[in-house]
């Protein structure tokens, strides 16, 4: 049975049941953001006491905070695929930022294009649509594309100016051939943008992207910081996508010169704290090592997946059973809605998944098999303030404290969910959010308009 390979932050939460019983609750959301490992939370603490502003001040606390800082940086150069002299890691809020960073400093004119993919994350797709025109590497029903269809994008007309890429589906958990379509990319002389935020936890990222970005609350540091490595001389020239403090050496009324990359980068105080989480995590995963981590995914997956596709009346999307994955299972449940689903396993078995469409539209709406018309109709419904119809899927993830014994758990409670039909409890729906609660309101944790009423989906 596949053990834990390290313990974190909230692994022994008991949560209460519908039922009144309570029960360890089952982390099946690592996709999303992970919760802490203990060393992270170590560092953290042990950093606080000398926690103080970085690069500018003389005294002690300030000296150490830069050191700690400063290493934190070459940690996460060499976490993203052993880079050299030539390259940078610059501190960001998260991927996200990372990505819109980028899309500014490689200064794209509206006629270049940047050719992109169909199972992109929206992070790795709007940013560069702002900035430059956007072709798309289409996907089969199943998920997932071949090198020769990036090849094809790459070798249309105009040439695309940059790949950008994601490392790992955070829909599926479908790795695509990253090193082959790089050489390929290379080759025609294109540069590759990585976006490696659900690849970081799990598997190396490698070195060849001309850019990665990754955060550090997706791999077991939930201090809110992000990654962009890649080319030094990117950052040279030019203003920064951030103006302020600390990206300047000198400033008059009427001009600026600005510091040298990685500071011209960074403007404003930083996020020291999450830098020395990051640090923590890289150095935890070291430890536990690559061999050990992949071996676990590996394990993990096969045992979700084929799980789920074993279970009468739940439908699993993305690849097929023999294709290699993260442990990552998007599926739905036949005849119920997957918020729906998702709600039972919260309030009936105490598991955490996600549900909706995981930040990937484009993408999900091949997994399902949904037209341009029906699409468009389900926008014009959320862009009158209902949800309830909104497709999707569930989504359950693992990361490195789930076990086997997790897993199993999770695979009863669907099988549960898709043979017995209603369960002990009734929900209602809020048609603003989509989300299912229970009707009892001593069984909700959130308040929520139940009442079948429209109201702006911020309200």
């Amino acid at each position: 049975m596949t053990s834990a390979l390290a313990n974190l932050l909230g692994d022994d939460q008991v949560v209460p049941l519908a039922d009144g019983t309570s029960r360890r609750y089952l982390n099946f959301d690592a996709g999303a953001s992970t919760a802490a490992l203990a060393e992270v939370a170590e560092a953290v603490g042990d950093f606080l006491p000398r926690y103080s502003s970085v690069h500018r001040g003389a005294g002690w606390k300030s000296q150490s905070a830069t050191a700690s800082y400063e290493e934190a940086r070459a940690a996460a150069l060499v976490f993203a695929g052993e880079r050299g002299p030539e390259d940078i890691a610059i501190f960001c809020r998260n991927t996200t930022d990372a990505i819109n960073h980028l899309a500014y400093r490689l200064r794209l004119d509206p006629s270049d294009v940047v050719l992109t993919t169909v199972a992109e994350h929206h992070a790795n797709l709007l940013p560069w649509s702002r900035m430059a025109r956007t072709t798309h590497v289409d996907v089969g029903r199943d998920g997932t594309f071949g090198v020769d269809d990036v090849v094809k994008g790459l070798d249309s007309s105009p040439r695309p100016k940059v790949l950008a890429i994601t490392g790992a589906s955070n829909v599926t958990g479908w790795l695509p051939p990253i090193d082959e379509i790089v050489d390929a990319a290379h080759q025609r002389g294109v540069a590759v943008a990585l976006d490696a935020a659900q690849l970081a936890p799990h598997r190396p990222i490698p070195s060849a992207p001309d850019y990665v970005a990754w955060s550090g609350h997706k791999m077991y540091a939930p201090f809110g910081v992000g990654v962009l490595a890649g080319r030094r001389s990117t950052f040279t020239e030019g203003d920064p996508f951030l103006h302020g403090g600390g990206a300047v050496s000198m400033v008059a009324l009427d001009e600026v010169a600005w510091a040298e990359p990685p500071e011209r980068e960074e403007a404003g105080s930083p996020n020291v704290v999450g830098a020395v989480a990051l640090h923590a995590a890289i150095d935890t995963l070291a430890k536990i090592g690559w061999e050990a981590i992949i071996a676990h995914e590996e394990e993990l997956a096969s045992k979700l997946r084929r799980g789920l596709a074993g279970i009468p009346g739940v439908a699993l999307l993305g690849p097929s059973l023999d294709t290699p994955t993260l442990a990552v299972a998007a599926f739905n449940v036949e005849g119920q809605h997957h918020a729906l689903v998702a709600a039972r396993l919260s309030t009936e078995f105490g598991i955490g998944v996600r549900h909706g469409c995981f930040c990937a539209h484009p993408y999900l709406a091949r997994l399902l098999g949904l037209d341009e018309s029906q699409w468009s109709r389900f926008k014009a419904e959320v862009q009158s303030g209902d949800r309830s119809r909104i497709p999707g899927a569930v989504r359950a993830s693992c990361g490195i404290s789930t076990t086997g014994t997790d897993v199993e758990g999770l695979l009863a409670a669907v099988r549960t969910i898709a043979e017995a039909g209603p369960g002990p409890v009734e929900y209602v729906q809020d048609r603003c959010t989509g989300d299912f609660v229970p009707a009892d309101p001593a069984l909700r944790m959130t308040t929520v308009a139940t009442d079948g009423s429209i109201r702006p989906c911020n309200a």
